[in-house]
């Protein structure tokens, strides 16, 4: 026979978790006596350990073993930055571009809200291994490096408008094959863009987790969410390491250079109403790094008060907040527009729950192909590069829009 116990164990994910299993020992095993008490009695801590914590104390980062949260620039990624004039009216609005790859369909990229262009640098360059293409990702207007006469218009029909401007400027009337991609705020301006067709050589159309049902659902709590972010960082250094282990971005790669184009300095000083708190007070370790003691912990916490109080704070490019009154016509109707687009679609989701009722007819009809990545967050294409690399080279292939590089897959 077996001695079978049954207690909690705790599993660290992105959350710890408690669940409960059933251990088989064979015959004649025995733990230790004060062990197989506390199993016995099921009085194992109701929450998992953390190191260096004593009960009523504040959460703070060990300093253990560190991680590498520098920036990283977008030269490692791109091969050219370009800022394209467009007319507006009796002046002028210019628009950051990143491009890669000099043959092929272009792949242009449209960023989420409060993101960049430089969301896209790791997909860059995993997409260009994979086939033969061209990628031009730009700043959209209100973020990132973009300067625009209004940059508080942020509605659907705008941004729609300067997608098919930066086109003509860069493409003249004779532009080649194109196809749109985009995520979250950048997936809706990209059906926009394709149903008034302003790209009038669109070759297919990538919406990356963003539908109409979940978009809508979600609105009334996005002020809530938006609220619950750190407002400063005393660093870029401080913004990448906090996107990370908040889980905005889960790919550390990813984050070091997509942070940069999210975060700008700002002179609001540290004693103002509304600056945060470090970062450093509000994170835990994980769990393998080096416990350092609290005497210690207490150095390096006086040491960044004193460093935070010579350094400029950082704070997000763009107040999304105040941006609420376009939500509603990035996303309402959206599945119909999709859904009417004349080109091969692609759906790209992190979880299917996301699809709404429209979405779910159309996929059974066979109107566009959809595939899931699990395992990511929101931002898929950060967290996930190579698989939406992957999934996108497939769709593209299938449809004869390019080939594989040689060697691939």
């Amino acid at each position: 026979m077996c001695k079978v116990y049954n207690c909690t164990v705790y599993r660290k994910g992105l959350i710890w978790c408690k669940e409960e299993v059933s251990l088989y020992l064979p015959k004649g095993f025995r733990f230790p006596h004060a062990m197989e008490k506390q199993l016995h009695l099921n009085l194992l801590a109701s929450k998992p350990p953390t190191p260096g914590l004593q009960s009523g104390s504040k959460l703070r980062m060990g300093p253990g073993r560190k991680r590498d949260f520098t920036p990283l620039p977008w030269s490692q990624y791109f091969e050219t930055i370009e800022d394209v004039e467009v007319d507006n009216d009796n002046s002028k609005d210019t628009f950051r571009i990143y491009s890669s790859g000099s043959h092929g369909p272009v792949l242009l990229l449209l960023h989420g809200g409060g993101h960049s262009a430089l969301s896209w640098a790791v997909f860059t360059s995993v997409i260009c291994s994979r086939i033969d293409c061209r990628v031009v990702a730009m700043d959209l207007r209100g973020h990132g490096d973009a300067k625009v006469k209004n940059p508080d218009d942020l509605s659907a029909e705008t941004m729609a408008k300067d997608i098919g401007k930066v086109v003509e400027v860069l493409y003249g009337e004779n532009p080649p094959p194109i196809m749109i991609i985009g995520h979250s705020m950048g997936g809706a301006i990209a059906v926009h863009t394709a149903a008034a067709n302003h790209v009038p050589s669109l070759l297919g159309l990538c919406v990356i987790d963003v539908v109409e049902g979940t978009a809508m659902d979600a609105l009334n709590s996005m002020q809530n969410f938006l609220r619950s972010r750190l407002k400063t960082f005393k660093s870029v250094e401080n913004a990448i390491e906090w996107s990370v282990k908040s889980g905005q971005i889960r790919n550390i790669e990813s984050a070091r250079v997509s942070m940069v184009g999210q975060v700008k300095k700002c002179e609001e000083p540290l004693s103002s109403p509304g600056v945060s708190k470090s970062i450093s007070e509000g994170i835990i370790e994980e769990e393998e790094e080096e416990e350092e003691g609290c005497e210690s912990n207490h150095k390096r916490k006086k040491e960044d008060d004193r460093e935070i109080k010579k350094e400029s704070l950082y704070t997000w490019r763009i107040e999304l907040s105040k941006t609420e009154k376009y939500w509603e016509g990035w996303f309402k109707g959206l599945s119909s527009l999709f859904l009417s687009c004349p080109v091969p679609k692609l759906l790209l989701l992190a979880g299917v729950d996301r699809l709404d009722k429209d979405l779910t007819i159309g996929q059974m009809q066979g109107k566009f192909q959809m595939q899931v990545l699990p395992q990511c967050g929101h931002a898929v294409h950060e967290d996930a590069p190579e698989k939406v690399a992957d999934a996108l080279a497939t769709f593209m292939v299938r449809h004869k829009f390019t080939e594989f590089k040689d060697g691939f897959p």
